[in-house]
């Protein structure tokens, strides 16, 4: 694994919510915005005006995206049975997103230890989102596809890639033991539910 993602998959300490920005300083808000630093893959908690510096593609010399904050969710999404039969994934979750630094997509799933990367087969990318045509405008690096595996099958989220980090402190933080416990799957429900209510419903897979 490169350095670049393991800086990424242990996130450097920041400002809590609330105090500061992380580019200049001006004091940020609960809801405040998050830009990408698509080199050191690190998530920075910004100001507005920062954040809007960096919504446009080329923006920053092409080193920091701003984070977006759309939603999309469908129920069905059968593809997620054939990527895990291909991935090797050994859990209900995972996230995909295209890395545009390493020109590839890139697939990782939450363990107690962080995010653990799991190789994909050749073209696994272009699959998916055929399968989902309203999952074609995923942006590169900033959002990403996440997959859920339940009792009937596969459902499918367009997010903010921060999202996805959220989900990996949520198990690192509840994980107890070999399955987990009954602490870390309920928190795991509750944030899949809060996704479903927030979500744009796309047509299914």
């Amino acid at each position: 694994m490169t350095g670049g993602l393991r800086k990424f998959l242990t996130p450097a300490e920041r400002p809590a919510p609330g105090e500061r920005c992380e580019l200049c300083t001006e004091p940020i808000g609960v809801g405040h915005g998050h830009v990408i630093d698509l080199e050191s893959r690190t998530i920075m908690c910004t100001c507005r005006g920062c954040y809007l510096l960096f919504t446009h593609t080329g923006a920053g010399g092409q080193r920091h995206r701003a984070v977006p904050t759309r939603y999309r969710h469908t129920a069905r999404f059968p593809a997620g049975a054939t990527l895990w039969e291909t991935a090797g994934i050994p859990v209900r979750m995972a996230f995909l997103f295209y890395n545009s630094v390493q020109e590839r997509a890139v697939a990782f799933y939450p363990s107690p230890a962080g995010a653990t990367e799991s190789l994909l087969p050749l073209d696994t990318w272009t699959e998916l989102l055929q399968e989902q045509p309203e999952f074609a405008t995923v942006a590169p690096d900033v959002e990403a596809v996440l997959i859920n595996k339940h009792d009937v099958g596969f459902e499918a989220f367009l997010v903010p890639i921060d999202v996805c980090y959220e989900l990996v402190g949520l198990v690192r933080l509840h994980w107890r033991g070999f399955d987990g416990g009954a602490e870390a799957h309920e928190a795991i429900d509750r944030f899949f539910a809060d996704l479903r209510a927030r979500g744009e419903v796309a047509a299914d897979g």
